[in-house]
């Protein structure tokens, strides 16, 4: 893509050119704008260090941007109506989708979204290098057949217009404007310029000789840089480099506020995120924290993000698609804790709240009718604003986001519905970011209602989905003000001119940049036509002259490089080979502390030791029950400081949403079968005595209730197919469980799911027994019902881990002769326990016949008993005292599902 050059003339010659301004009718002509405003910078620098207080402004602009300017000029005379409409990229891109669509191999694609994508690349690049006249005789591949007969059909699509001369893109915006340039009535330069251009493309080449042959002076020149001094290192890893450059740029500006310094990191848009916070790490330690005022970083990214990751356009979209048909539960979340929509502020605390409570009794995914019916259930924290927009959002949707529509009215309708939900209402300002993202959004959907002229009617969920893909396809960098430090990609540093040049990442797999071929375009064209990355000599040609450019570019200049990625080795490139090396030490550079460091190094001497809570208001028989019920004494047993956040507190950990049921809510489920059983056959001569098919009835009517009473409190866990099977799962295992209880001697059932207040150690809480037996021999049985892995152990030793059926137990003012897990478990059915007499349960022994050394150290039942009353007495007591210690009692295994490490840290007491 090289061609013969163009009569040069120095970087003075051009700003003496450039300063007799309109007279002079130069105009130039760079890469990219980046560059363009940089050489315009520069410009006005040189006039104001010369002493003038005005000047004309330099015209320069980027070659895309000048090509535009010749075909708007072409647009304001006559030659107007003969000329074909410029589509946006994302018309282009709705025409390149409708035309793979409507292609055989359309079927075969997952996505013809992105093949549209990399259509649209393959066109510009076919353009560029005039390529298209030979790719149609040199369709060799089935890429290349694909892609014309995908070509052929878009453009048979632009020339379907109301106007005559159809439709054009950017890539044949050249070929439209080298014809009119001819004509008188456009405003021609009297010398154009080009700077900066590492490589010329055929296309740009063609339209330069036009611009010569109308008699326009076409003249090129470059940054006038001579080479400075030049260091490469070498680094660990790439995050160590990363740390090197930053230091070394806060460094060099500390040293000199005016500096003008450049780092430059090839592959920027993948480490981006990366390369941001740990810049921001050492040039702005404070600026992530809250309540600490938002000032502008001394440094920018040129490279932008998609318009969809910026948290206005995201919440956006998630509100778009909740008024679809259904939204996965974080995405939810995340927009009932939006600051953008009506009422945020007022009620932010509610709303978490209802996050919170949501968590419990929602589904993996909610459709806006089930989140507003879950938000009017009991015990929901109440948003009444939130619910007030969402029932109008609601109604909307009912009369306006269904059938057929333009993307116009489409746009209009989402337009509607984002202000039912007070989308940035009154009330909250916008920061500078947040105004520039919201100015954007409104340009984009003003661009998606110009799909009027290329697209039909389509449904709500294209539309959305069409509106998401043009703001992940949109890049956006909010404008700020002009920093120091300048944070590039290898393209957008070519030209520019720096105090300070630093270049990472120069490995001998990373740059060269590694050969790309277009895989529509026959790699023999690419290469014909000197496309850079189509094989290694021109990506190597390419890359030599940008190191050679980054050599010139500063009087300092340091490359680098890491050592290791993982497991594997890296070398310099060979680009670099000659570059002196050097050690980063040698640079005199200061070590800065991040912030984290500076918090780790003063936390010994900030740490306070405090495991103890103020004591229970009031102690006694008289207190009344604490809320918490008897997991208060289980907490205390498993942690102290569980306890203590859990029932003192007030702290839970949020649950995370799953689909179907969870082995709670089954456990709950059968719980409530087996209790409606046994309060309708009272004992075991009615189990005996019922019918078979009574039974089942029975059973039938106890699931029915059960499972309406969990609907009642998860309405969404349960419906259809899936809540009839659930129905005949409950009546299988229940009555596989009355066949195994068949087996005992004779018994009534005194007790289902009883309530009492129970008191240890001072502390009174309500208690709700399983289940409580009168046996036949004499005495009762107290059984709780387990689902899972349930083990006698947990009732015995110092803090035990299941202390509920001991509450239980000695709470009781009747004979208790045996305590028992009922395991109820498909193809695991049995008592676990302990008793005093034998043969009071299937399968529960005495003490003495216990397999555990540890039951049988107790001797006897009394003496289990008594040990029972000590421990439980300790367990309240150490709560009602205030014992807050962060002691687990099985370590890790205790803190695996606690949820409250980040209140008690027993992760960084760990690292001690």
């Amino acid at each position: 893509m090289s061609g013969e050059p163009y009569a040069a003339l120095s970087k003075a010659q051009l700003f003496a050119r450039l300063a007799e301004g309109l007279a002079g009718g130069v105009t130039v002509i760079t890469p990219n704008q980046r560059l363009a405003q940089s050489l315009e910078r520069e410009f006005d620098a040189a006039q104001a260090a010369q002493g003038r207080s005005a000047w004309e402004s330099a015209d320069i602009l980027s070659y895309s941007a000048f090509v535009q300017r010749c075909y708007e000029d072409a647009l304001y005379s006559e030659l107007a109506s003969a000329l074909p409409i410029l589509l946006t990229p994302a018309q282009e891109q709705s025409l390149w989708e409708d035309a793979i669509r409507a292609s055989k191999l359309a079927e075969t694609l997952l996505s013809a979204s992105s093949a549209a994508t990399q259509c649209r690349e393959a066109w510009q690049l076919a353009h560029a290098g005039c390529l298209m006249p030979r790719l149609k005789a040199a369709a060799a591949n089935e890429d290349a057949k694909a892609f014309l007969d995908w070509a052929a059909r878009y453009e048979r699509a632009c020339a379907r217009s109301s106007r005559k001369s159809g439709y054009i893109d950017a890539a044949r915006l050249p070929d439209a404007v080298i014809p009119l340039l001819a004509h008188q009535a456009l405003t021609k330069p009297k010398t154009l310029v080009r700077y900066g251009f590492d490589i010329m493309t055929a296309q740009q080449r063609a339209l330069l000789d036009a611009l010569e042959a109308v008699g326009i002076e076409v003249l090129a020149t470059g940054p006038a840089g001579d080479a400075g001094r030049c260091s490469r290192i070498a680094f660990t890893a790439e995050r160590d480099e990363m740390l090197a450059s930053a230091t070394w740029a806060r460094a060099r500006l500390e040293a000199n506020p005016q500096a003008h310094i450049g780092v430059v990191v090839p592959g920027l848009a993948q480490a981006r995120s990366t390369v941001k916070r740990i810049f921001a790490s050492i040039m702005q330690p404070d600026h992530s924290l809250p309540g600490v005022s938002k000032q502008t970083l001394p440094f920018n990214i040129s490279i932008g993000i998609s318009l969809n990751q910026y948290p206005l356009v995201h919440d956006a979209l998630l509100a778009l698609q909740l008024a679809g048909r259904e939204i996965e539960f974080n995405r939810a979340s995340r927009l009932l804790r939006s600051p953008f929509f009506a009422g945020s502020e007022a009620e932010m605390t509610a709303r978490a709240r209802l996050d919170a409570v949501l968590r419990a009794r929602a589904g993996t995914t909610l459709t806006l009718e089930a989140l507003l019916r879950l938000m009017d259930m009991r015990g929901a924290p109440r948003c009444p604003v939130l619910a007030e927009r969402l029932s109008q959002l609601a109604e909307f949707r009912k009369t306006n986001l269904f059938g057929a529509k333009r993307p116009s009215e489409w746009a209009k309708a989402i337009s509607a519905a984002l202000g039912l939900l007070g989308f940035l209402d009154k009330g909250r300002g916008l920061d500078s970011t947040e105004y520039q993202t919201l100015k954007k959004w409104h340009e984009v959907v003003a661009g998606f209602a110009a799909l009027d002229a290329v697209a039909g009617r389509m449904g709500y969920a294209d539309a959305c989905r069409r509106l998401a893909r043009v703001t992940a396809d949109t890049l956006f960098q909010p404008e700020a003000a002009d920093v120091p430090v300048q944070i590039l990609g290898v393209l957008e540093s070519a030209g520019l001119e720096f105090d300070h040049l630093w270049v990472m990442g120069l490995t001998d797999d990373a740059w060269p940049i590694p050969v790309r071929p277009n895989p529509f375009i026959p790699i023999k064209l690419q290469r014909e036509a000197g496309v850079p990355q189509a094989d290694a000599a021109g990506s190597i040609e390419l890359d030599r002259r940008i190191t050679a450019g980054w050599l010139a570019a500063a009087p300092e200049v340091v490359f680098s490089h890491p050592l290791r990625e993982g497991d594997r080795e890296l070398s310099a490139s060979p680009l670099i080979a000659a570059v002196p090396g050097a050690m980063f030490e040698d640079f005199g550079i200061p070590v800065y502390d991040k912030l984290r460091d500076a918090i780790h190094r003063a936390r010994r001497e900030e740490r306070i030791a405090d495991d103890k809570a103020p004591e229970l208001a009031r102690l006694g028989a008289d207190a009344g029950p604490h809320s918490g019920g008897t997991g208060i004494f289980r907490d205390q047993a498993a942690c102290p400081f569980r306890a203590f956040a859990a029932h003192r507190l007030g702290t839970e950990a949020l649950e995370t949403p799953q689909p179907g049921l969870n082995a709670r809510d089954r456990g709950t489920l059968l719980h409530s079968v087996l209790a409606a059983v046994w309060t309708a056959l009272g004992g075991k001569a009615a189990l005996d005595a019922i019918s078979t098919d009574d039974l089942a009835t029975l059973l039938a009517h106890c699931a029915d209730e059960a499972i309406g009473r969990l609907r009642r409190w998860k309405p969404e866990a349960l419906q259809g197919r899936f809540a009839e099977r659930e129905r005949s799962r409950l009546a299988a295992l229940a009555r596989d469980w009355l066949e195994f209880e068949k087996q005992r001697p004779v018994f009534e059932v005194a007790a289902v799911e009883e309530k009492r207040v129970v008191q240890f150690g001072g502390v009174a809480v309500n208690a709700k027994l399983d289940r409580m037996d009168k046996l036949g021999a004499g005495g009762h049985v107290i059984l709780d019902y387990k689902t899972g892995e349930a083990s006698v152990t947990a009732w015995l030793g110092t803090r035990p881990d299941e202390p509920q059926l001991p509450l239980y137990a000695i709470g009781s003012e009747k004979n208790i002769a045996a305590v028992a897990f009922a395991r109820v478990k498909t193809g695991e059915l049995e008592f676990k326990g302990i008793a005093r007499d034998k043969d009071l349960l299937p399968g529960v022994k005495t003490i003495g016949d216990q397999r555990s050394a540890l039951a049988k150290g107790y001797g006897s039942w009394e003496n289990l008993v008594e040990g029972w009353r000590r421990e439980l007495a300790a367990l309240g007591q150490g709560f009602a005292s205030g014992d807050a210690r962060v002691a687990p009692k099985h370590g890790d295994d205790t803190c695996q599902f606690c949820g409250m490490q980040p209140l008690c840290r027993i992760n960084e007491r760990s690292d001690e």
